[in-house]
């Protein structure tokens, strides 16, 4: 696959097609397990087509369009027609509430939704307050009622396709990050951006053609985007999708779909670990999965077994476009760690006065990257948020790690989640993972609440497993066991779940909230 500073989306899918045109390139598994497939020839019609019916409604270059979808084949084919135009795909998560999409839409200057029918009735409320919002399109439904179906608009189109002049430094997508204490912020991503993290990781996974990557992730974050899809088209291989993320359902879904690429994050992991296991899901293709969060080694183990398959931890944001750490896929790894710097990722760790840090000690992530290209062009609309996480030709994650003598990088916390108590700063995640090695314990998080005497104590919340008790003093008799006096939590409560986004990334700002409510009662 020949990519150069001028490839785009488009020219990549072309070439594929010029290649392999009856190749099989996208399975999408419905909640109904209907399986709808399309080679890479179906799939480029399909986009040319859809690309044709978007001009003809008046979507030119730069225009935004917010996509409000499930997993399906349908976003794809809209992320690509999108692109062929020069257009802005703008996804959102469909467990947004209406007051959330009315922020995001009109945030993004969208001028058109796609959505399914199901998701209609939050958006009629507030569509008299986004005046650039000028249309509304239905995916997978024929009746569409008063708004028009994506579906029958393919069908109908008769037109030319466009032939728009894209560039490779032009925007694409703006994928929004959820913020802990201010609205979202929307990262700018452009052509170049796809195609260097689809280049960087699929070399790093030594993707050929005859692999299939699952997403069972919401496409609407990067990851199943960034990790998935776009190493399999610069590989030449293909991509199974499934509508959502079934824990119950994934070791059959690995089988039936034919995988041999999976992405996760810790609490899937976990969730499908808590299924029961049949045996025969281990007669699979699955040669590895990525995955992003702290996993004890005893699950890593387990899961592995299961699926007879290999882990490797990783770590990225959106705004990083490839993952800059990953583990090695060749020599020895290390999932306790978040990787090595993959490609030509050049990383430093800082202290808070900007000087690096010595070997072994945290520091905050700074990843070196030419924005638009191997890193996000910045953030929609937000020059301060801009400037202050691209600075001379730096990242700045606000993630915190220490590097070992051996080059593995281990993930420490979240700048913004280090725990202040009596001048001793604490890492949350190093209390966390201690109280989930206890034997009771399924998961666990730590947070920060104000005290008196102490600036902060710590907090833990527990989710316990299941037919497993345990009690508040046990759990703490536990922790000072294994930690410093300082590090051991003045609480615990004990709860079913913890607020999560829909990927099931732990929301502790939301938990944080809460016991500042109750301390101001």
């Amino acid at each position: 696959m020949k990519v150069t500073d001028t490839t785009t989306l488009l020219d990549v899918l072309e070439q594929r097609c010029q290649q392999s045109s009856n190749k099989p390139f996208l399975i999408f598994e419905d909640n109904d397990k209907q399986v709808t497939e399309y080679s890479y020839g179906e799939f480029l019609d399909r986009v040319e087509r859809f690309s044709g019916v978007l001009a003809e409604r008046g979507i030119g270059k730069g225009d935004k369009v917010t996509l409000h979808l499930p997993n399906s084949a349908e976003f794809v084919v809209c992320w690509f027609a999108l692109a062929k135009l020069g257009a802005i795909m703008v996804p959102t998560n469909i467990l947004s509430t209406g007051a959330e999409m009315e922020y995001l839409i009109g945030h993004s200057e969208s001028v058109m939704l796609i959505t399914e029918t199901e998701y209609t009735e939050k958006f009629k409320a507030i569509r008299s307050n986004l005046p650039k919002l000028k249309d509304i399109l239905l995916t997978r439904t024929s009746d569409a009622g008063e708004f028009e179906s994506v579906t029958n608009l393919i069908e109908r189109f008769s037109g030319d396709v466009p032939n728009v002049k894209v560039e490779a430094e032009d925007i694409a997508a703006i994928l929004y990050t959820s913020g802990t204490t201010s609205k979202p912020k929307g990262c700018l991503i452009t052509n170049a951006n796809y195609l260097y993290t689809g280049q960087a990781v699929a070399k790093h996974m030594g993707l050929t053609e005859q692999d299939r990557a699952l997403v069972v992730l919401p496409m609407f974050h990067g990851n199943g985007q960034y990790y998935l899809i776009m190493p399999s088209l610069i590989a030449g291989s293909s991509v199974a999708i499934t509508e959502r993320f079934s824990a119950s359902q994934y070791g059959r879904q690995v089988q039936r779909l034919g995988a041999t690429i999976g992405s996760l994050f810790a609490a899937p992991i976990r969730m499908i670990l808590a299924q029961k296991y049949d045996e025969a899901e281990r007669n699979n293709k699955l040669r590895a999965v990525i995955f992003a969060q702290s996993v004890t080694p005893e699950e890593l183990k387990t899961f592995e077994q299961r699926y007879s398959t290999s882990l490797y931890q990783i770590y990225g944001m959106t705004e990083t476009i490839a993952p800059p750490l990953m583990n090695p896929f060749e020599g020895d790894k290390d999932n306790t760690s978040v990787g090595k710097p993959i490609g030509d990722s050049n990383i430093k760790l800082i202290d808070e006065e900007g000087n690096e840090v010595p070997e072994g000690e945290p520091g905050e992530i700074l990843l070196e990257g030419i924005p638009g290209k191997t890193i996000m062009k910045g953030y929609f609309n937000n020059p301060e948020a801009t400037n202050q996480t691209l600075q001379n030709g730096w990242l700045h994650t606000g993630d915190k790690a220490r590097k070992s003598e051996d080059g593995f990088y281990y993930f420490v916390d979240r700048q913004k989640d280090m725990i202040k108590r009596a001048g001793e700063n604490v890492a949350a995640s190093e209390v966390e993972n201690v109280i989930m090695e206890h034997p009771a314990v399924y998961e666990a998080i730590v947070i920060g609440i104000p005290d008196a005497m102490h600036d902060e104590a710590l907090k833990a919340f527990v989710i316990l497993k299941q037919g497993q008790t345990a009690t508040e003093q046990e759990v703490i008799d536990y922790c000072k066991s294994q930690l410093a006096k300082f590090k051991v939590p003045s609480a615990v409560e004990f709860v079913e779940d913890f607020p999560r986004t829909s990927v099931g990334k732990i929301q502790k700002h939301k938990l944080k909230e809460i016991e500042l409510k109750k301390l101001h009662e």
